[in-house]
């Protein structure tokens, strides 16, 4: 199984609920990695699924672990589908669709909480409410971080602590989240006793 529970945590820390078809103009869909097993299910629960395929954009990338299920995306037939090679290449698609988009289009979001948190801040800056927006977690639970020192953001993050792969700090990543920039944060951990470092550790896969 792909699906992700997450401890509880501070109110920043994003949450996550199933995708579940819903009435619309429109559905655009993002998804990376296994994603596509959250896709598939929501169409499974569809009343008239081939008339929500007929209005839907499916955009895709690979997740960071290398799952590709591109195949299982196209199969469903859906009006429009685009594979990028990475979330990153994927982003100017996005923008792009969202230029034609109207009030009444459904955005289903799934896969990694790096692609979500992008594909969301690129929704929202349209002016399209919260409330059209849905996400469901699946695969690697790797981080998207920015380094509150230097503002860089490193991508993919697997170890806590980490170094920065901008300014070389040993940062703690903490559960705070920004969704303006779609990142959590991260923070100095020897700041007070330079060299101080605990041992890393693997806790996002």
């Amino acid at each position: 199984m792909t699906k992700t529970s997450f401890a509880p945590s501070i109110k920043s820390r994003p949450v996550y609920a199933e995708l579940e078809p819903r009435v619309g103009t429109h559905h655009l869909i993002i998804a990376d990695g296994e994603g596509a097993e959250a896709v598939v299910e929501m169409l499974a629960k569809a009343s008239e699924p081939a008339a929500l395929l007929a209005a839907a954009h499916v955009i895709y990338a690979p997740g960071p672990n290398g799952t590709d299920q591109t195949a299982v995306l196209q199969a469903l037939g859906a009006a429009q589908f685009y594979r990028a090679p990475t979330v990153a290449a994927m982003l100017p698609r996005i923008a792009r669709v969202l230029l034609d988009a109207h009030m009444g289009t459904q955005f289903y979001l799934t896969g990694t909480e790096g692609l979500m948190g992008q594909a969301e801040r690129e929704i929202m800056n349209t002016g399209f409410p919260h409330s059209a927006i849905q996400k469901e977690h699946r695969g690697s639970t790797v981080r998207r971080v920015q380094c509150v020192h230097c503002k860089g953001i490193t991508e993919n993050v697997r170890t806590d602590p980490f170094k920065c792969s901008h300014c070389g700090l040993n940062l703690f990543v903490r559960d705070h989240y920004s969704r303006r920039i779609a990142a959590f944060q991260g923070v100095n951990i020897d700041a007070e006793d330079p060299g101080l470092v605990p041992q890393s550790v693997e806790r996002f896969q």
